[in-house]
Formats: structure tokens, C-alpha cells, sequence
């Protein structure tokens, strides 16, 4: 029985000591901006939409990790995250391919809804949008 004991005991050191967080990457979020936007041109109540937006990877560092989605009323705030990890050699990327994300929007009980894409800061810092109105005809 002892013998148990120590063996679980080791087993429950080596674990937690084991996974310590060791691993210094370091690494940030960043807002990449979006260059097309595929989305239906009306909607009807209560039912569900995938909508598409496409954006360039900057460099091999960055990696998709979601959206920066903000309501405010009937008007949708939509902007593309990606972690970026914080090295040196990072290499920048070509604009050749667009890379396609998607979200779903549920449809609720207003007349349209206003969206607002994300597309980078103009030369005065000030955010840029594509901005996109949406009917509601059911």
C-alpha cells in the first residue's frame, strides 16, 4: 500500500512540475483588415446567415484567431484577429491569396442591420470601414 502511495505521489509531482510554463513565446493580438466581405444582399427574420470576409495574412507570424464583433442597436461592428507570436525572423507574405473567415448572424426583429468592416487606418491614424446595409424583408 505504501508502495501505491509513493508511486501516485511521484505521479501527481511529476505532472504538476512537468507541464510548469516554461515556454517563453511571446506572442500579441492584432486587427488585420478586411478586404472583401461576402454577404446576402437582404435577410429574413429569424434565420441564420453565414457571413464571409477575406483578408491578407501580413506575415508567418500571424495566425487567425477570430473577430472583433461589436452591436450597438442594428448596426454590427466586424473586424479579423489574429495572434501575432513576437519573434524576429518573422517573413512577410505575399498579397496573393485571400484568406476566407466566416461568422454566423441570427437574424432578429430589426428593419436592417448596418455593418461595419474593419478595413486598416487611414494616413491621419482614423479607423476606415466598409460599410454594408442590410434589409430585412420578412
Amino acid at each position: 500500500m505504501r508502495e501505491i502511495k509513493i508511486i501516485l505521489a511521484f505521479f501527481l509531482v511529476s505532472t504538476i512540475f512537468g507541464c510548469s510554463g516554461d515556454d517563453n513565446t511571446k506572442f500579441f493580438y492584432e486587427l488585420v483588415p478586411i478586404e472583401e466581405v461576402m454577404i446576402p444582399s437582404e435577410f429574413n427574420s429569424n434565420e441564420t446567415y453565414r457571413i464571409t470576409v477575406s483578408y491578407y495574412r501580413p506575415s508567418d507570424c500571424h495566425a487567425f484567431n477570430g473577430f472583433d464583433y461589436d452591436r450597438l442597436d442594428n448596426e454590427r461592428t466586424v473586424a479579423v484577429v489574429n495572434v501575432v507570436v513576437d519573434r524576429d525572423n518573422c517573413r512577410a507574405i505575399e498579397r496573393l491569396d485571400l484568406i476566407d473567415v466566416s461568422f454566423d448572424f441570427l437574424v432578429g426583429q430589426e428593419e436592417s442591420y448596418i455593418f461595419r468592416f474593419w478595413q486598416g487606418k487611414n494616413e491621419n491614424g482614423d479607423n476606415q470601414f466598409l460599410t454594408i446595409e442590410v434589409p430585412v424583408v420578412q
